[in-house]
C-alpha cells in the first residue's frame, strides 16, 4: 500500500483531571472533530506537512518509535488536517499521534492492536512531554466515553449515549505541561502534600459515583458531581476567574452542573443541561465571553 488517510477524535475530560496523573481514575470522551493524517510511501523523502506546527514534534517522534518496532523505511510525506484549533486544548497531539500511528500499521501492513497503538502513543508523549497520564491517547485510540486509569492499568468503554454536554472556549489557551508540573512540585512539598492527595481522593470518589450516574442517565445528579468537581479543581488552583464566570452563568441559566475540563489554567469549561434550557445555557456563556463549540460526545476512536 503507498498511500493511507486514517483519523482520530479530540477528547474532553469529563472527570477527574489531574487526579488521574496520581494514579487515579477519571473519565473522558472522544469528541466529533478529529484530525485527519494522510501518508503517502516517498522513497528518499521524509516530509511533514501539518498546519499545527507544534503537532511535527509528535509526527516526528511517533514515526520514529515505530521505525525503531518494525525496522521500516521513513520515505514518507505526512499530511495533517483538522477539524478544530489546537488552542481548544481537545488533545490535538494525542489524536494527531495516534493517526499516524495507525496510519503507519495500515500502509506497512503491521497490524496493531488497540492496546499497542495506545502503547506507543502514550510512550511518544511522554517522551515529548515527560509528565501526563495517557488518557487523550486512549480517547483517539478507543473513542466513545471511557473509565480510564493512569498509564493504561484500566481502559474500560462506558455504555453512555446522549450524553447533554455543552462546550464553551475560555479564549485562553492552557499551557498543560506547565500546569501538571507544577502541581507535581506541590506534591513534593510536605505541607502541601496532604491537603492536595486529600482533594484528589475526594476527586476520585466524584469520579466512581459519575461512572454511575452516566450509565444510569441520571443527569441530575452526574450534573451535582460536576459541579462537586470544579470546586476541588478550585481549591488545587487551576480554575481561572474567566472559568469560574462561564461555570456560574451556565449554573445561573439552569445547568444541571458546570466545571473546567481539562488541566484548567484556561481551554473549555463543560456543562450538562436538558435540551430545554440548552440554548439558554448558550447565551449565557457567551453573555460572559464564553465561546461555545459545537460537538458531539462519544465519537469513535481511530479508524480510516
Amino acid at each position: 500500500m503507498s498511500k493511507m488517510t486514517v483519523s482520530a477524535p479530540g477528547k474532553l475530560m469529563l472527570f477527574g483531571e489531574h487526579a488521574v496523573v496520581y494514579n487515579r481514575p477519571c473519565i473522558v470522551t472522544a469528541v466529533s472533530s478529529r484530525i485527519r493524517v494522510t501518508i503517502t510511501r516517498t522513497p528518499g523523502r521524509f516530509v511533514i506537512d501539518a498546519p499545527q506546527v507544534k503537532d511535527v514534534r509528535f509526527v516526528e517522534e511517533a514515526v520514529g518509535l515505530f521505525q525503531k518496532k518494525f525496522k521500516v523505511g521513513n520515505g514518507l510525506t505526512i499530511k495533517t488536517e483538522s477539524d478544530f484549533s489546537c488552542q481548544y486544548g481537545f488533545g490535538s497531539s494525542s489524536a494527531v499521534t495516534v493517526a499516524v500511528l495507525l496510519a503507519l500499521s495500515k500502509i506497512f501492513g503491521k497490524p496493531l492492536t488497540k492496546k499497542e497503538i495506545f502503547d506507543l502513543g502514550y510512550k511518544t508523549t511522554l517522551n515529548i512531554q515527560k509528565v501526563g497520564s495517557g488518557f487523550d491517547i486512549a480517547a483517539a485510540v478507543y473513542g466513545g466515553i471511557i473509565y480510564f486509569l493512569t498509564g493504561g492499568k484500566v481502559i474500560k468503554p462506558l455504555q453512555v449515549n446522549g450524553l447533554p454536554l455543552v462546550v464553551g472556549y475560555s479564549g485562553v489557551k492552557a499551557d498543560t505541561p506547565t500546569i501538571v508540573k507544577k502541581l507535581k512540585r506541590k506534591m513534593q512539598n510536605s505541607k502541601l502534600k496532604v491537603k492536595t492527595q486529600n482533594i484528589f481522593n475526594n476527586i476520585q470518589n466524584i469520579v466512581e459515583e459519575a461512572k454511575v450516574g452516566l450509565i444510569k442517565k441520571n443527569w441530575k445528579r452526574v450534573g451535582e458531581l460536576m459541579n462537586g468537581n470544579q470546586r476541588l479543581l478550585k481549591d488545587l488552583g487551576v480554575s481561572t476567574e474567566k472559568l469560574d464566570k462561564m461555570c456560574e452563568a451556565a449554573l445561573s441559566a439552569g445547568a444541571y452542573g458546570a466545571k473546567l475540563s481539562g488541566a484548567g489554567g484556561g481551554d473549555c469549561m463543560i456543562t450538562l443541561v436538558s435540551e430545554k434550557k440548552r440554548r439558554e445555557v448558550e447565551r449565557a456563556i457567551e453573555k460572559v465571553g464564553g465561546q461555545v463549540i459545537p460537538i458531539a460526545t462519544g465519537a469513535s476512536g481511530g479508524k480510516d
